[in-house]
C-alpha cells in the first residue's frame, strides 16, 4: 500500500464537503468534533471514528445503489486516511463498492473500480480476487474473469471454483473442464466446492472419461462430502449408468432431499417408473421431507405410465402436506384432466392456478388450452388462446390440436393459417396433428400438400412421428400403395408405423398382406402392443382369416404379455360373425371379463340379420334394448333384423321404444370438398342456395347411369321406417 496518501485535510474541506457524505445519524459525531475544535489544525490528523463513519456511509449507499456518492466516500477515505488505517479502510470500501456494482449490474463503475484496485496494487488480493470474478462472472465477462484468477497468486481454490462454476452456469462445458484441469496443474488442491460444478460439467457434456478420472481424484484426496457424493449420483444418472448410481447411492451414509431426487431423476430419465416409485415409497417411509420436484416428477410418471389416478393422488397429498403447487405441477394435473375428460376438475384447478398467480406460465396455459379442447369445451379453449400474448408454437399446437381432436378441420386450418401469418414456422408436431386430421376427414389433398412441405424441409427427416402420420393418413385414406412407399422409405421403423399399415391392408381387405407385415414386425424384435393386436385381428376379420385371427387372439397373453381388452373382445365377436360362426361369436361374449357395449350387441345383430339366425339375433337384440341406447342406428338394425324375420310384434315394440326415449332417425349426410371447404347435402335438400343446379347435375348423372346400365341396391336399410 502506497504511503504517499495525504495524512491532513483543510478544514474548508472537511466542514463543506465530507458531512454531506455523511447520513444523520453519523453527523453527530461530526458536530461533537467541530464543537471541541472549531478550527482544524493542519498538523492534526483526522480521527479513526472519521474513518469508521466514512466506511459506513459507504455500505450505506452501495446496498441503496447510491454509487456516485459511494465513490466519493471512498476518495475520502483514500484522502484523509491515516498510514495505520489506510490499508483496510480501503480494502473494506473497495470490497463494498465491488459487490455493489455486481448486485446492481454497474460495470462500468466497477470497472474503474478494478483499475483503481490495480493502480493500489490490490489486484492480488486474497478478499479482492474472488469479488472480481463474480463481478466479471455476473456480466458473462468470462475472458475478464479468467484473466482475474491466471494473474493471481492466490492458492486458496475459491476464485477458480467461482470461475468454474460461472462457466457451468453459462453451459461454457469445455471452458469449465479446462479451468479445472489449469486449476489442477497449478498445485491448487480442489475442494469439496470445486467438484459439484466440476461433475455437473462432466455430466451435461456426457464425459465418461473426465467423469470418472474427477471420480478417482475424489476417492483418493477429498473427505466423504453430502453435496460431491450427490453430485456422483446425479453425473452416472445423466450417464446413463443407473446402476453406478444407485450404488452410490445406496452406501451414502447420510441423504438428504437433494440424494433422493437425483437417485429417482435418474430412474425417471431412463423410464425405469417401476424403480422410481418404488424408491419414491420408500422415501416415504423415511419420513424425510420431499421436495416439490420429487413430487412433480413423480406425479409425471404416473400419467406418462397411464395412471391418471396416481397422479391426482399424489397432487391432492401435496396440498394435504401444505406443499404449495407449482406450474409443474399444475401442468401434470390439468394433463391428468385432459385425458380422462374431467372438465370439473380442471376448472377447479384453474382457478387455484389463478389464485396462486400460476396461470401466466406458458406452461400452464397451454396445458389449460389442451384441458378445455379434451374436455370438449372449445370455446373456453380458444379464449384463453387467444388472451396469450406471446405464443409459443406449443401453444400454437395446443389449439390447432384441440381443433384436431373434435375432426374441426375448418378451424384447424384457420389457426394453421394464422400461426403462419404471425411467422411462426410449423414442427413436426404442428404438421402431426394436421396430418392425423386429414387422415380422419378423408381431407387426402391437404394431406398430399404436407407430405409435399415435409419433403422439402430437411429438418423433418428424422421425426418417426411425422412420418407415420404420413403413413397412417395414406392408409385411412384408402390408398395402400401410397402408405407402402411412404412406409418403404423410411429407414426406421416402429410399432406404431407397422400398425397403421396393417389396419390399412385390413379396411382393404387384405388381410394375408397385413399378416406379412404383422410377422416381419415380429422378426425385427418390434414388439406389437394392444393397438396392434386390434389392427391385425380386425384385417382377419375383414379378410375371412378366421383361423389367423383365432390364433393371434389366443397368442396376446402367452406370446406378447397382451392382456385382451374390450375392444379385442369386439374384434373376435366381427370376427366370427362375419363368419358365420355366431354361436362362437355369442360364447366369446358370455366368457369375456367385461360388460358387453351396445356396439358389441349391435355387430351381433348386424351378423344375425346377415346370415339368418334370428334365435341368437332376438337375444341379442333384447339384451340391447334393456341398455335403451341413444344411437338412433341401432334401432333401425334391429327393426330391419325383425321385419325381414316377420316378427312385426317386435318390430312395433322397438318402434314405441323410440317414441319413448324420444330418439329419431337423423338423415344421412354426404359432403363433397369444393376447394375451399367441405359441403354438407342430404337427400331431398331445399336449404342450399344452388339446389337448382345440384338436381340439374343429378339428374344428368342419374341419366348417364342408366345409359351405362347401372343398377344400385335401392333397396333402404330403413325400409321398416317407410
Amino acid at each position: 500500500m502506497p504511503s504517499s496518501y495525504p495524512h491532513f485535510t483543510p478544514k474548508e474541506l472537511f466542514l463543506s464537503q465530507i458531512q454531506r457524505f455523511i447520513p444523520k445519524p453519523w453527523k453527530e459525531g461530526i458536530k461533537q468534533l467541530a464543537k471541541s475544535s472549531s478550527i482544524l489544525e493542519p498538523s492534526l490528523p483526522v480521527g479513526d471514528s472519521m474513518i469508521d463513519s466514512l466506511l459506513a456511509s459507504i455500505k450505506t449507499y452501495a446496498r441503496e445503489g447510491h454509487l456516485s456518492e459511494a465513490f466519493r466516500s471512498l476518495s475520502l477515505i483514500k484522502l484523509h486516511a491515516s498510514s495505520s488505517t489506510s490499508c483496510d479502510a480501503v480494502l473494506h470500501s473497495i470490497s463494498s463498492l465491488l459487490a455493489s456494482c455486481t448486485s446492481h449490474k454497474s460495470l462500468p463503475q466497477g470497472k474503474q473500480l478494478h483499475a483503481q484496485i490495480i493502480r493500489l496494487g490490490l489486484e492480488q488480493h486474497p478478499i479482492l480476487v474472488p469479488k472480481l470474478v463474480t463481478f466479471y462472472s455476473s456480466f458473462n465477462s468470462h475472458g475478464d474473469a479468467h484473466i482475474v484468477v491466471e494473474n493471481s497468486n492466490v492458492l486458496h481454490p475459491l476464485p477458480w471454483n467461482l470461475l468454474i462454476s460461472s462457466y457451468v452456469k453459462d453451459e461454457l462445458l469445455n471452458e469449465a473442464l479446462a479451468t479445472y484441469e489449469q486449476m489442477v496443474k497449478r498445485g491448487i488442491k480442489p475442494d469439496c466446492f470445486t467438484y459439484p460444478s466440476v461433475l455437473k460439467a462432466c455430466g451435461e457434456k456426457l464425459d465418461i472419461g473426465f467423469g470418472k478420472e474427477v471420480h478417482k481424484s475424489i476417492d483418493a484426496s477429498c473427505e466423504w462430502n453430502l453435496f460431491v457424493h450427490n453430485s456422483l449420483v446425479s453425473m452416472y444418472g445423466k450417464f446413463g449408468l443407473v446402476d453406478v448410481a444407485r450404488q452410490l447411492f445406496d452406501i451414502m451414509p447420510q441423504r438428504d432431499t437433494i440424494s433422493w431426487n437425483s437417485m429417482i431423476s435418474c430412474y425417471a430419465s431412463k423410464g425405469m417408473w417401476n424403480e422410481a416409485f418404488e424408491l419414491f415409497g420408500n422415501l416415504q417411509m423415511e419420513g424425510t421431507e420431499i421436495s416439490i420436484i420429487t413430487w412433480n416428477t413423480i406425479a409425471g410418471g404416473c400419467l406418462r405410465t397411464g395412471n391418471i389416478k396416481g397422479a391426482l393422488e399424489l397432487l391432492s397429498q401435496m396440498r394435504v402436506c401444505g406443499i404449495q403447487l407449482d406450474s409443474v405441477a399444475f401442468s401434470v394435473g390439468l394433463s391428468a384432466s385432459s385425458h380422462i375428460g374431467a372438465i370439473k376438475l380442471g376448472k377447479e384447478m384453474h382457478g387455484s392456478a389463478i389464485r396462486s398467480c400460476c396461470d401466466g406460465y406458458d406452461n400452464v396455459q397451454n396445458a389449460l388450452i389442451t384441458m378445455y379442447s379434451r374436455c370438449k369445451d372449445l370455446r373456453h379453449a380458444y379464449t384463453l388462446f387467444q388472451s396469450v400474448e406471446d405464443r409459443s408454437i406449443i401453444t400454437w399446437n395446443s389449439m390447432i390440436s384441440g381443433y384436431s381432436h373434435m375432426d374441426r378441420a375448418e378451424e384447424a386450418s384457420y389457426i394453421f393459417r394464422e400461426m403462419l401469418c404471425c411467422g411462426i414456422e410449423p414442427n413436426h408436431v404442428t404438421i402431426a396433428s394436421i396430418l392425423s386430421l386429414c387422415a380422419r376427414v378423408a381431407n387426402l389433398q391437404h394431406g398430399k400438400e404436407f407430405h409435399c412441405y415435409i419433403t422439402k424441409r430437411v429438418v423433418f427427416g428424422d421425426y418417426l412421428m411425422l412420418w407415420n402420420a404420413l403413413v397412417d393418413m395414406y392408409a385411412r385414406s384408402g390408398k395402400v400403395v401410397e402408405a407402402k412407399r411412404v412406409f418403404d422409405s423410411m429407414n426406421k421403423k416402429d410399432e406404431v408405423t407397422y400398425t397403421s399399415m396393417i389396419a390399412g391392408y385390413g379396411v382393404q381387405g387384405e388381410g394375408k398382406a397385413a399378416m406379412k407385415l404383422f410377422e416381419e414386425m415380429n422378426s425385427l424384435n418390434i414388439r406389437p402392443d394392444h393397438v396392434t393386436m386390434v389392427s391385425i385381428i380386425s384385417a382377419c376379420s375383414h379378410s375371412g382369416l378366421v383361423i389367423q385371427g383365432q390364433i393371434l387372439f389366443e397368442r396376446m397373453v402367452s406370446t406378447y404379455g397382451i392382456t385382451p381388452n374390450l375392444e379385442h373382445y369386439s374384434c373376435m365377436v366381427d370376427l366370427y360373425g362375419r363368419a358365420g360362426l355366431l354361436h362362437n361369436a355369442k360364447d366369446i361374449i358370455r366368457r369375456m371379463p367385461y360388460k358387453p357395449t351396445s356396439a358389441m350387441w349391435a355387430t351381433l345383430i348386424g351378423a344375425c340379420h346377415i346370415h339368418g339366425n334370428t334365435e341368437i339375433g332376438e337375444w341379442a337384440a333384447e339384451m340391447l334394448l334393456q341398455m335403451r341406447p341413444e344411437h338412433s342406428g341401432y334401432y333401425v338394425l334391429i327393426a330391419n333384423m325383425y321385419a325381414a324375420a316377420g316378427r312385426w310384434n317386435n318390430l312395433a315394440r322397438v318402434r314405441t321404444y323410440m317414441r319413448e326415449l324420444g330418439v329419431r332417425k337423423a338423415p344421412g349426410l354426404s359432403w363433397v370438398d369444393v376447394g375451399d371447404g367441405f359441403s354438407l347435402f342430404l337427400v331431398g335438400d331445399t336449404t342450399n342456395q344452388l339446389r337448382n343446379e345440384i338436381y340439374l347435375l343429378l339428374a344428368g348423372l342419374s341419366e348417364l347411369m342408366r345409359d351405362a346400365d347401372y343398377r344400385g341396391d335401392c333397396s333402404s336399410d330403413y325400409a321398416a321406417f317407410e
